[in-house]
C-alpha cells in the first residue's frame, strides 16, 4: 500500500544543522527532503496522528552538525526522538493528551550538561486535557503545560495558561522566552531556570484592539511583533523589562518607580513603547526576524514577502509568489531560507537576494467554486498508463501529479489569467479528460457572467510535447453547445474522437485531425472539428461514455440511456428510465454491461446488460464516482455514506469504496475511508521502473486501484490481494476479477446487433495549406459550422468593420 498527496504545510518544517536537510510534517509522519535536489530523501514513520511539531537537536561543537537528531509531537499524544539520518525511532513518550504544538528552549538557550553536571530537558507545550472532570469547562480543556523529556513525564499539575482552542507556542531565538496569541492579547512567558522542574516561571500580557494572527521574537533584544486579522503589524520594544528584571527574585524597584512616556503602549503593559506597520492588505500569516535582527519578515493572504527595515521602517518585497504565505524560517546557513505557501508549495530561497532555489512540490489543494457548480465534478483525471493524475488548481492550472513518486511533475495553464491570491474566481475549470495514453488533454472551462453580462463556455483541445506532460493549445471552442454549460467530456478508446455532452439537450462528436507540416523539420499539427451531432426528445445530456472496443457510445438523456454508433452518428437503443438524473457513465472493461449512478433525491447505482439492453442489478446509493478497469471486468463504487450509518456501523468515517465484479451484485470487497466528498477512483496500471518496490509476496500487481479524497490524499493499494485487508472491514474470501465478455466473447456494439461491419474509417489526407487573416473578414465570418463561430466580440467588432469600410480613392 502506498500513501502520498500528503500536505506538506501543516505545521511549520525545521532546516537539520548542516542545511542540507529540511525536516516536514507530513500528516503522521515527517518526510525528509534534500535541500540540493528538492527530493524526499526518506521518511519518520511511527505516529498514528498528525505531526504537529518537529525539533532538530542543535549541535553542542561545531563537530556535531553532523548528527542528525529531532524531537517530534503529534495529535496522538506521543513525543518521539529520532535519528533522522537511517532513520531510527530512539524514544517515546506517550502523555495520553493530543499536543498541538510543542518548544523546547533549553535547545537555543544552555546546553544539556552544565559543570559537568546533566541538566533535565524540558519541552513546553500546548495541548488539550481529555481527563478532565465533568466539573470543568470546555474552555480549561486547552492548556500550556510543562513536560519532562528526560524523565518521560509531564511536571506535576503546572498549568501555564488555559485557552479557548488550541494555541501555537513560539520561542524567541534565544530560548529566554515563549508565548502564545489569544485573540487580542499577547502571553509571554520567561523560564529563569532551564534545567530545574521547580524553575520560577514569570508571565506578562501585551494587549491589542484586533485578533492577532501571529508573533516572532527578536533574536537578542526584548522585542517582540505581532500581525493582526486587518494587516498591520505592531512592534512592541522592551517588553517585560518589569515582571523579567528580576534576580534571585527579588525585583528591581527602581524598573518600577520610574515613569515615563510609552508611546503606542496600552493600559497598563510592560513594555516601553509600540509601534505599527501597514502594508498587508488581510491578515498576516508570516512573521520572522533575521539572524541579526536587522529585517522582519512579513506576508499573508496576497502572497508577497515583504522585507521591513526594523530601524527605518523602509520595505522591499519579494511579489508573484502565488499563493498566501503561512511559514517562513531560517537554516543554518545564512543563505538559504524556506517559505511555506497555502498551495502545498515550500521555496527553498537564497538570501539575501531572496531568489528561489528549489521548489517541493505537493498536490495542489482542491479549488473552492460556487454552489452552483459544485455538481459538475471533482476536476480530477488519472492518466491509467503512466501513473499520473491530473487535478485542477486555483490559479486555472491543471496540474499533473505522479502517483509512485508522489511529487509534482508539471502544470498546464488551461487559463490565460493573472491569478492573485485572494481575487474573485472569475474563470471555473469544470472538467479535465485524458486520453488512454495520456497524449492528449480536453478541458472545459466556464467564464462566469458579470452582472449578467459575458459568460462564456470554452472547451479546449490539447496534445502532449516531447516533455514531460508538458501539453499544447492544439483547437479551442467557443459556446461548443451554444450557451450551455458541459456536463462531461470522454475520449475514445483510440484517443482520436471526443465527446461533450451538454445540459442544453444535445451532444457533439468531435474528431481529430493530423496535418504533417513540412518546414525546416516535419512535426504533426492536431486538429479538432465536429463529426456529429446528436440530441434525444430535447432532453439535457448529462454524462456519456465510450464501450471498450468504441464501437457503442452511451449518453445519458436526464433518466434515460441512449445508445449510439459514434461514427454513424445512428441511434441504436434506448434503456430503461432511473428515478433521478443520471450524472456518471461508465463501461465496465471489456464486458457487455454499463454502470450508471444516478443523484438527486434518490440515488441509484445500476448495472445494464447491453446484450439483453435489461437491468441486471440496482443499489440505492448516493454515489460519488465510479471507476472501471481497462481489461478487467471489476469496477469500484465510491459511495457516501449517511448520517446514521457515520455513527454507528463505519465509527466516523464517511464513504465506503466498494469493489464489484459487474455479474455479482454482492461486493467483493469494502473499503471504509474519509473525506469521501469530492473524492476520485482510478484504475492505474503499474509503472514497470516500480514493479519491485510495490510487488506483494514476489509478484507485481498488473493494476492498483487509487482512492484520493477530498483534500487531495491519496492510497495506491491492490484490491485483488489479501493484504488489502488492514484496510477493509469486510473480504470476500476466494474472489478475484474476472473477464466476462457477452455473447460468444463480444462486448461493445458487437454483443447487441453482432459483428461491426468494416468499413474505411481513414479520412483522405488534405495537403496543408498556409492561411492568413482577411483583409475583409466580414466576408467570410458565418461561413462553416456553427461551432467554429467566433466570441460575439469579434462578431461585433467584424460587423463594425463592414460599415466603416475604407474608401479606396482620395475624395477630391
Amino acid at each position: 500500500m502506498m500513501r502520498g498527496g500528503r500536505s506538506l504545510v501543516s505545521s511549520s518544517p525545521a532546516f537539520s544543522n548542516d542545511a542540507k536537510k529540511l525536516l516536514v510534517c507530513t500528516s503522521n509522519t515527517v518526510s525528509v527532503f534534500s535541500t540540493v535536489t528538492g527530493l524526499q530523501i526518506t521518511s519518520l514513520e511511527g505516529h498514528t496522528a498528525l505531526v504537529t511539531s518537529v525539533i532538530v537537536v542543535p549541535p553542542s561543537n561545531p563537530a556535531a552538525k553532523v548528527l542528525c537528531y529531532c524531537w517530534t509531537a503529534s495529535l496522538d499524544g506521543t513525543f518521539r526522538y529520532w535519528d533522522f539520518s537511517l532513520p531510527e525511532l530512539m524514544k517515546t513518550i506517550d502523555i495520553r493528551m493530543p499536543i498541538f504544538s510543542m518548544v523546547i528552549p533549553s535547545f537555543l538557550d544552555v546546553p544539556a550538561e552544565e559543570n559537568g553536571k546533566h541538566q533535565d530537558l524540558f519541552a513546553y507545550v500546548s495541548i488539550e486535557d481529555t481527563k478532565e472532570t465533568q466539573e470543568k469547562t470546555k474552555a480549561s480543556r486547552r492548556q500550556i503545560r510543562k513536560c519532562n523529556l528526560s524523565k518521560s513525564r509531564l511536571v506535576g499539575k503546572l498549568i501555564l495558561g488555559e485557552t479557548r482552542k488550541p494555541e501555537v507556542l513560539t520561542v524567541s531565538p534565544s530560548g529566554k522566552f515563549f508565548g502564545i496569541r489569544n485573540k487580542c492579547k499577547l502571553h509571554i512567558w520567561k523560564v529563569l531556570d532551564q534545567g530545574s522542574e521547580r524553575a520560577a516561571v514569570r508571565k506578562i500580557t501585551l494587549h491589542h484592539t484586533k485578533k492577532i494572527t501571529v508573533i516572532a521574537f527578536h533574536p537578542t533584544q526584548r522585542i517582540i511583533a505581532a500581525g493582526d486579522v486587518t494587516g498591520r503589524i505592531l512592534t512592541w520594544r522592551g517588553f517585560g523589562n518589569r515582571a523579567f528584571a528580576a534576580s534571585n527574585g527579588v525585583t528591581d524597584q527602581k524598573l518600577i518607580n520610574v515613569q515615563e512616556d510609552k508611546p503606542g503602549v496600552r493600559d497598563n503593559d510592560d513594555a516601553d513603547s509600540c509601534s505599527t506597520w501597514h502594508w498587508h492588505s488581510a491578515e498576516v500569516n508570516v512573521l520572522s526576524f533575521s539572524s541579526d535582527g536587522s529585517y522582519l519578515y512579513s506576508g499573508g493572504k496576497e502572497g508577497v514577502l515583504v522585507v521591513w527595515q526594523l530601524d527605518t521602517g523602509k520595505k522591499k518585497f519579494l511579489p508573484r509568489i502565488g499563493s498566501p504565505l503561512l511559514y517562513f524560517i531560517d537554516s543554518p546557513d545564512p543563505t538559504l531560507s524556506s517559505i511555506s505557501c497555502a498551495d502545498n508549495q515550500i521555496h527553498l530561497l537564497k538570501m539575501p537576494s531572496m531568489g528561489i532555489l528549489k521548489t517541493i512540490s505537493g498536490i495542489k489543494a482542491p479549488c473552492c467554486y460556487p454552489d452552483m457548480y459544485e455538481g459538475l465534478g471533482n476536476g480530477i483525471a488519472f492518466d491509467q498508463t503512466a501513473g499520473l493524475v491530473a487535478v485542477r488548481t486555483e490559479n486555472y492550472c491543471i496540474q499533473f501529479y505522479s502517483l509512485f513518486d508522489d511529487r509534482g511533475v508539471s502544470e498546464v495553464q488551461v487559463c490565460e489569467r493573472n491569478h492573485q491570491p485572494g481575487d474573485d474566481v472569475t474563470v471555473i475549470v469544470t472538467s479535465v479528460a485524458l486520453s488512454i495514453d495520456g497524449s492528449l488533454m480536453s478541458t472545459s472551462e466556464v467564464k462566469l457572467a458579470e452582472e449578467g453580462i459575458g459568460g462564456l463556455v470554452c472547451l479546449k483541445f490539447w496534445e502532449a510535447g516531447s516533455q514531460n506532460k508538458e501539453f499544447s493549445l492544439s483547437t479551442i471552442v467557443y459556446e461548443p453547445h451554444r450557451d450551455a454549460g458541459i456536463s462531461a467530456v470522454k475520449f475514445h478508446p483510440s484517443g482520436n474522437m471526443v465527446v461533450s455532452s451538454s445540459f442544453g439537450g444535445d451532444f457533439k462528436v468531435w474528431k481529430c485531425n493530423h496535418d504533417v507540416i513540412q518546414n525546416d523539420q516535419m512535426r504533426q499539427n492536431f486538429s479538432w472539428t465536429c463529426h456529429a451531432v446528436g440530441s434525444y426528445k430535447k432532453k439535457p445530456m448529462t454524462a456519456a461514455a465510450f464501450s471498450a472496443d468504441g464501437s457503442v457510445l452511451a449518453v445519458a438523456a436526464k433518466t434515460l440511456i441512449t445508445l449510439w454508433n459514434p461514427y454513424k452518428n445512428v441511434l441504436l437503443a434506448v434503456l430503461g428510465e432511473t428515478l433521478t438524473p443520471i450524472a456518471n457513465l461508465s463501461f465496465v472493461g471489456k464486458s457487455d454491461n454499463l454502470v450508471a449512478a444516478s443523484c438527486g433525491s434518490n440515488p441509484q447505482l445500476s448495472v445494464w446488460n447491453m446484450s439483453k439492453l435489461s437491468l441486471s442489478w440496482s443499489y440505492k446509493l448516493h454515489i460519488e464516482v465510479v471507476a472501471s478497469a481497462i481489461d478487467l471486468s471489476s469496477f469500484a463504487a465510491l459511495v457516501l455514506l449517511p448520517e446514521s450509518s457515520k455513527k454507528t456501523t463505519f465509527k466516523g468515517m464517511d464513504g465506503v469504496i466498494l469493489l464489484f465484479n459487474a455479474t455479482d451484485p454482492v461486493p467483493t470487497v469494502i473499503w471504509s475511508v474519509r473525506k469521501a466528498k469530492g473524492g476520485a477512483l482510478g484504475f492505474v496500471q503499474v509503472n514497470p521502473s516500480s514493479v519491485e518496490e510495490i510487488s506483494i509476496d514476489g509478484k507485481a500487481p498488473k493494476v492498483l486501484l487509487a482512492y484520493m479524497n477530498g483534500d487531495h490524499e491519496y492510497v495506491l493499494f491492490d484490491p485483488y490481494c489479501k493484504d488489502a485487508r488492514e484496510v477493509s472491514i469486510s473480504q470476500k474470501e476466494g474472489l478475484a476479477a474476472h473477464d466476462h465478455k457477452g455473447q460468444a466473447g463480444q462486448y461493445g456494439y458487437a454483443s447487441i446487433y453482432g459483428k461491426l461491419p468494416e468499413f474505411d474509417r481513414k479520412r483522405p489526407e488534405a495537403p496543408w495549406v498556409p492561411s492568413f487573416p482577411s483583409d475583409r473578414p466580414w466576408e467570410t465570418i458565418f461561413s462553416g459550422s456553427s461551432h467554429n463561430l467566433p466570441p460575439l466580440t469579434k462578431l461585433c467588432s467584424a460587423f463594425l468593420e463592414s460599415l466603416l469600410e475604407k474608401r479606396t480613392s482620395a475624395a477630391e
